[in-house]
């Protein structure tokens, strides 16, 4: 359902004014005569953008504005006066307010300020959605190159299509793959991510393929593995390109012949399971240093899309900044309006090599340290001095850590639990159940 603009204005005179400057414009424009009756209305139906006289009866502008953000903090508002004062314009954008035009207002400038409040606006990108894309919800775009990429993935996921998602690190591959699965006929089957670049060779192949009980010294129980798991559904495998090669075999021949066989089992299982790989390396230079194998680029490889960096599509940032904000904000329950608009241009000018993931965690520790609610530039220009394309968040950072460290660690010990707790000064039963919290079995370290 497409959203009005929300014209609120106790003059008649200007009410219809405006209407008919929006209207003329090509926007759907829907009016009130008092704040009362406008909030009333966004109870209703909501609005792409409000722009209200600050000077009214009852409520004012701002009271309004406080209203409304309460009820949805990510739509933009535009205030009216006829008393327009430094004082007010500050308080005003210090609020969180978009901005502040006084009157007599020029319509070249308020139109040009409707055109930027809703480029900023998550509520008018809901616009160019129809109702049922809740599959692609996650991902907050308006340009033209996703756009394409994503009416891709809407015709490939109505096929058991293998796709191979390209692009740089950060850039929501994953949430691409999870977009096709819940488009597909599989959506209410599995989905199931693996990165096959955290995992040695033979814990890779035992959670992919599963291995029987007995399979090796410590193998005390059957492990079905993520293949048999997602039956139904959809595997995707993260960072395809650093899969060890006996595991692209492997994989390859259960594509070929959808059935797997499970480490130390003579045992031939039926699969049923759609494929999605992702890498953010090049495979055909992977395939000409005999790091990848050809056929399996070209079974996986049946239908490409390439995820265009964060800098190549800064008109997202905007619109991601203000998404990550209102989630943030109630991670954190902190009532931050917004970004000053010198704020937003150091964001819309960094160059973002670590792409929409580096966004996310700059947006997360700028509303962590802001003590105002409009966060300052000063405070965005530190974050990105500090931050990198190799930056991640503190908990993806200790998970990868942990995980890395013990797989180290039972390498080492030739997956000897009690020496391994030993060396990491913790007892058998904390390490144990470190193990378990990232899905290694320390038996798969005894014959490596």
């Amino acid at each position: 359902m497409i959203k009005p603009i929300l014209v609120v204005d106790d003059d008649a005179d200007i009410l219809k004014l405006l209407a008919l400057r929006l209207s003329a414009s090509g926007y759907q424009v829907a009016t009130a005569h008092s704040a009362h009756e406008a909030l009333a209305l966004f109870k209703t139906k909501s609005a792409a953008l409000v722009i209200s006289d600050l000077r009214m009866p009852e409520m004012d502008g701002f009271a309004l504005f406080d209203a409304i953000h309460q009820l949805d903090p990510s739509v933009p508002f535009i205030l009216l006066t006829a008393h327009g004062s430094i004082p007010e314009a500050v308080h005003a954008t210090q609020q969180g307010v978009f901005s502040f035009l006084t009157k007599p207002f020029d319509s070249k400038t308020l139109l040009q300020q409707v055109e930027n409040a809703l480029k900023t606006s998550i509520s008018h990108l809901g616009q160019t959605l129809a109702e049922d894309d809740d599959w692609r919800a996650t991902i907050i775009t308006g340009n033209q190159q996703m756009q394409s990429l994503l009416g891709q993935a809407k015709l490939v996921a109505n096929s058991d299509a293998s796709v191979l998602i390209q692009g740089e690190s950060g850039t929501g591959k994953e949430l691409v793959a999870q977009a096709i699965h819940r488009a597909s006929p599989r959506h209410n089957k599995p989905f199931i991510a693996i990165n096959c670049a955290a995992l040695p060779e033979n814990l890779l192949e035992s959670e992919l393929f599963g291995h029987s009980k007995g399979a090796f010294t410590g193998a005390t129980r059957d492990h079905a593995g993520l293949i048999k798991n997602a039956h139904g559904g959809t595997l995707f495998l993260d960072e395809i390109g650093d899969m060890p090669l006996a595991v692209q075999a492997k994989l390859l021949r259960a594509l070929q012949e959808r059935v797997i066989r499970p480490v130390g089992s003579t045992e031939q299982i039926n699969i049923n399971v759609r494929i999605i790989c992702a890498t953010h390396k090049n495979l055909i230079e992977a395939m000409q240093a005999n790091t990848f194998r050809e056929d399996l680029y070209y079974r996986i490889n049946v239908v490409s899309l390439e995820i265009p960096a964060l800098n190549a599509r800064r008109e997202d940032i905007p619109l991601l900044t203000n998404f990550f904000l209102a989630n943030i904000n109630k991670k954190y329950h902190k009532k931050i309006n917004g970004f000053a608009p010198d704020a937003l241009e150091l964001m819309l000018a960094a160059p973002w090599p670590g792409n929409v993931r580096q966004l996310q965690n700059i947006v997360e520790q700028v509303v962590v340290l802001s003590t105002t609610p409009i966060i300052t530039s000063k405070l965005v220009q530190n974050a990105l001095q500090d931050s990198s394309s190799n930056i991640v968040s503190f908990d993806a950072a200790r998970k990868s850590f942990e995980q890395q460290y013990l797989i180290d660690l039972l390498k080492s010990t030739q997956g000897n639990v009690t020496q391994a707790a030993k060396i990491a000064g913790r007892n058998r039963t904390d390490f144990y159940k470190l193990l378990q919290r990232h899905h290694i079995e320390p038996a798969l370290f005894k014959h490596a």
